[in-house]
């Protein structure tokens, strides 16, 4: 296996620090501004930056250019990367062009159907899924080859993420799914947004009585609500999604123009909880289109200052 490069990310997980990561969402137009100001207000809070890869299938600034930016004003950035739009050449292709900007974090995804964004009719791909493409990172890291077996000169250095949803039905092949990303070669994971905590622990448990905790960094995702009807939406349509009743009723029961703040609060009290779970690495902050309450968070859940990355 060839030597690589670690990612600040990666060295902050190594060292056994809780990791903290955010994301952002590309803009629906080329003004890169738009995602170096987001990065700006979480930028001393965060270890690394999600950026979203045409995120709910809305066409977007593209993932890999506005890594490029973050990575240009001297940050880390993870790749976010869909198997919905590419073919295995797209994807190696954007897995090259990515190293050649020495960005060193990637997050495989499958992607959210075409159907749901803003160009329905739309081809999609999947000409491999995102396990395979767990797959494809590390043998073109590790093997310094191509799917096709020809070698790659100066191979990618990549920190493998991936996502996983302890949430979503049948419960009980979430944690043997989990273990089938790790045989893939996943090396850190960033869970679905947790409101049902109880669930989550049980998941963490089921990892933990494999011994999977031991062999994945595992970041759990967390998402602050902005108001009751967020809540009641999240319940009611988004798939995959667990907000139990109380989390709903917690919300309702405070003044509308104190539910921002106690979506905060309740966020702050979920990352206080986890950081006791066993087997939690850090946490995945996503809060898109409200990063400028990132840095709050951070610092009431006891997660700041950052530690630094020691080579």
């Amino acid at each position: 296996m060839k030597t690589k490069t670690p990612s600040k990310l990666e060295k902050v997980l190594t060292a056994g620090n809780l990791a903290v990561t955010s994301e952002c969402g590309p803009p629906r137009g080329s003004d890169a501004d738009v995602i170096k100001q987001k990065a700006e207000m979480i930028k001393n809070h965060v270890d690394a930056i999600n950026i979203t890869d045409n995120q709910t299938s809305v066409t977007r600034l593209s993932s890999l250019a506005s890594c490029i930016h973050l990575k240009l004003m001297g940050l880390e950035p993870i790749l976010q990367m869909v198997v919905r739009d590419r073919n295995r050449i797209a994807l190696q292709s954007d897995i090259l062009g990515a190293a050649s900007f020495d960005i060193h974090n990637i997050l495989c995804l499958s992607g959210d159907h075409q159907q749901f964004g803003d160009s329905s009719q739309g081809q999609n791909v999947f000409d491999i899924d995102s396990m395979q493409l767990i797959q494809t990172v590390r043998h073109m890291r590790d093997e310094g080859k191509f799917l096709g077996g020809d070698d790659i000169k100066r191979p990618p250095e990549m920190f493998v993420g991936a996502a996983a949803n302890p949430f979503a039905d049948p419960f009980e092949i979430r944690t043997p799914r989990l273990a089938k990303k790790i045989a893939a070669g996943v090396e850190f994971i960033q869970t679905q947004c947790i409101y049902n905590l109880d669930k989550f622990e049980l998941w963490m448990k089921q990892a933990r009585d494999r011994g999977l905790h031991e062999k994945v960094y595992i970041m759990a995702g967390v998402t602050p609500m902005k108001s009751a009807g967020m809540a009641k939406y999240m319940k009611n349509r988004v798939p995959g999604m667990d907000v139990p009743d109380d989390v709903v009723k917690r919300m309702a029961g405070v003044p509308k123009e104190k539910q921002a703040q106690e979506g905060i609060d309740m966020c702050v009290e979920t990352i206080q909880r986890l950081k006791e779970c066993e087997g939690v690495s850090g946490f995945h902050i996503m809060a898109i289109e409200w990063e400028e309450k990132v840095p709050e968070i951070v610092e009431r859940s006891g997660l700041y200052p950052r530690p630094d990355a020691v080579d």
